[in-house]
């Protein structure tokens, strides 16, 4: 995957998982969804901060890897 699209997957799933985990949008959505018994199990906070932390993961490793390479190709010459 390239750094850009990695990137870009990393600060979109923290953006969405943030909105969910800090205003209620993602109980209007379950509920629109005739799913609203998924927010009443007790589960639906760790679902949303384990992928809030995961997303913010693979936003950092898409900055390092982007870094890295940027930096790489000044290096080697020949």
């Amino acid at each position: 995957m390239k750094n850009n699209k990695l990137l870009g997957l990393g600060i979109g799933g923290s953006i969405i998982a943030a909105i969910c985990c800090f205003t209620p949008a993602l109980v209007i959505g379950l509920s629109a969804a005739g799913l609203v018994a998924w927010t009443t199990s007790g589960w639906l906070d760790f679902v949303l901060l384990g992928s809030l932390c995961v997303f913010l993961a693979i936003t950092v490793y898409a900055l390092i890897r982007r870094g890295r390479s940027g930096g790489a190709s000044s290096g080697t010459g020949a």
